[in-house]
């Protein structure tokens, strides 16, 4: 029995087709990259990375780095080039990889001197992991978003206050700890102030009773307060209600209306009806819930620019509890120790030239001049930034 000829035809396509297929799939061009092992000493890489991180170009200090790392594990600059690597992972925003190696470090060298710098990186890339890159220009709160990177940012930095209280970078440490627990509170109340609109007074009342006792310097602490108030009357505990008042009335009397009740509007910075129906673009916005008298400055104002377009361009002025800005290094023009270049150029800082004594005063040029103010102010923002 012989098969149709369009059968045969379709047959023969079908197996040219999957021979095509067959032939392309295998590249024999394609080599396998083998490690040739290192192409230079312990010593010339390491160089080639110094060289390569004053002038930016982490990319290759990176490589030069990961080659001490692998060839050299235990050589002369093997420890120092991990602690070069961590700086120029993080400058690379390479945050998950800046912490493995931080805890690397640390499980590898709990005695070594600079342990705590692998502290801090690794705390300070946690807290970098939790803002996304296009909400640093706007004013929209990372507050009332997923948080689970600051609680191990914050868990990070109280190892390294509890372990190096001494540390040179626990004073830092201590800043962004106010920062992130500031955070972690107004997270805390953006639940709470969900649960109240659904009449969940119970998870309400917990939510601001976290807040009190465990971020108890916030300024959240007026609203949780109030929240709390509020919560135990609608459940029906007068009491414990008017002992919340009471606290609010020695604390923020301006948050207690005059018949006895909490004015949550005001504990919430509510703005009136027109300012809310129009998301905030127009109508009178709210004021600060601490007395006038004991406040020290007044909230930020936010422009007609930032209301209209839902704070996404035009930003308002930033309190003082701002995120902190990233870590800036200039390229320097003199040659930096490595201990300069690991605490972001606070530490060892490199001494000048001392000019040689001349008889002769040499000429002063407007590009000298130029060159003297800049240095100035570099010095200056130095010392800002070591206070």
């Amino acid at each position: 029995m012989s098969l149709p000829r369009y059968k045969i035809t379709m047959l023969a396509l079908s197996l040219g087709l999957a021979s095509a297929f067959v032939g392309c799939s295998s590249n024999p061009s394609k080599k396998e990259v083998v490690d040739s092992g290192p192409q230079s000493s312990e010593q010339a890489y390491f160089e080639k990375a110094q060289k390569s991180l004053d002038r930016g170009q982490y990319l290759d200090a990176t490589k030069s780095l990961e080659a001490i790392d692998t060839y050299y594990p235990t050589g002369q600059y093997a420890q120092q080039a991990q602690l070069e690597l961590l700086y120029s992972k993080f400058k690379q925003k390479d945050y998950e990889g800046a912490i493995a190696l931080a805890e690397r470090f640390i499980r590898l060298n709990p005695q070594h001197p600079n342990v705590d710098y692998a502290y801090y990186v690794r705390a300070v890339a946690n807290m970098e992991q939790n803002y996304d890159s296009l909400m640093r220009y706007t004013s929209l709160q990372q507050s009332h978003r997923d948080v689970s990177y600051l609680k191990v940012a914050y868990q990070n930095f109280v190892d390294l206050i509890r372990r190096f209280p001494s540390s040179q970078y626990s004073v830092d440490a201590a800043q962004r700890m106010k920062f992130i627990g500031q955070e972690l509170a107004e997270n805390e109340m953006t639940a709470a102030r969900f649960n109240v609109k659904r009449k969940a007074w119970i998870a309400a009342a917990e939510r601001s009773q976290w807040v009190i006792e465990h971020y108890p310097q916030t300024p959240q602490v007026p609203e949780a307060l109030a929240t709390l108030a509020y919560s135990y009357n609608q459940l029906g505990d007068k009491a414990t209600s008017q002992q919340y008042i009471e606290v609010l009335k020695l604390n923020y009397p301006n948050l207690v209306k005059k018949d006895g009740t909490v004015n949550m509007r005001a504990a919430r910075k509510e703005g009136n009806w027109i300012n809310r129906a129009t998301l905030g673009i127009f109508g009178r916005e709210s004021t600060a819930a601490t007395p006038e008298s004991t406040s020290e400055s007044e909230a930020p104002k936010r422009g007609f620019l930032n209301r209209v377009s839902f704070g996404l361009i035009g930003n308002s002025d930033k309190e003082e509890t701002a995120e902190p800005e990233k870590i800036q290094v200039e390229a320097p023009k003199s040659e930096r120790s490595w201990t300069n270049r690991l605490s972001f150029g606070l530490l060892d800082k490199p001494e000048p030239q001392a000019a040689e004594n001349t008889t002769v005063a040499p000429a002063v040029s407007s590009t000298d001049v130029s060159t003297d103010s800049q240095s100035d102010d570099a010095k200056q923002g130095a010392d800002d930034a070591a206070q």
